[in-house]
């Protein structure tokens, strides 16, 4: 029985859009050239953040990232940003009794603007605040630290194959892909995601049903 859902942020939880959007504005690029450019370097398999190494090779993007900070361009987060099932969910699955972690990638200030929003989840907690990044298996031992279940009785949710389906399963996890966004469309179909993902959703409303069966 799960007991615990934990939750990928990007494309799981909210859309990217608009963090596209900021980093083709800094660089003073066409916002579909940047997204054009994110998808291409995804269908190759590699990170979105290799886009704007193709605009600017030379750019150091930790420093960029601060510079868009200290001049008031830095991360946002609202309520528009979240998929529109996201409070549904995460409140029917609270209903249900299952802990609801949130879990992601992001910045520590990300998990800030996350907590800012008040969502009903037990505990929000981003890959800056532990200091270790998914898909290294460290980040998983987190995650089964904080779940407070056992491996089988903890689900992780998230878009990427490779990020979050592969490596949640590798620590032993429960896994549900979702089919949103650039990655989880992508390989939507991939057999080896079928094959190591207990579950594939298209909204997160169905987790409540699913893991009652």
């Amino acid at each position: 029985m799960i007991e615990t859902i934990v939750f990928d942020v990007g494309e799981t939880l909210t859309k990217d859009d608009r963090y596209w959007a900021s980093w083709a504005d800094w660089l003073q690029m066409p916002r579909h050239t940047v997204s054009a450019l994110v998808g291409a370097v995804v269908a190759q398999g590699g990170d979105g953040l290799d886009a704007l190494r193709l605009i600017s090779p030379d750019m150091d993007i930790a420093s960029a990232h601060h510079a868009r900070e200290a001049a008031g361009r830095g991360e946002h987060l609202g309520e528009a940003d979240l998929y529109p099932d996201v409070r549904p969910a995460l409140g029917g699955l609270h209903k249900l009794g299952v802990r609801v972690i949130i879990a992601g990638n992001e910045s520590s200030r990300a998990a800030e603007l996350l907590r800012d929003l008040d969502l009903p989840a037990d505990l929000v907690v981003t890959a800056g605040d532990w200091g270790v990044a998914k898909p290294d298996p460290a980040f998983f031992a987190r995650v089964l630290e904080v779940a407070q279940a056992g491996p089988r009785e903890t689900l992780y949710v998230g878009d990427h194959p490779a990020h979050d389906v592969f490596p949640a399963k590798q620590a032993g996890l429960r896994t549900a892909h979702i089919r949103r966004g650039p990655w989880g469309h992508l390989w939507a179909d991939d057999p080896a995601v079928a094959e190591a993902a207990d579950w594939q959703i298209d909204n997160l409303t169905v987790l409540a049903a699913l893991i009652a069966h």
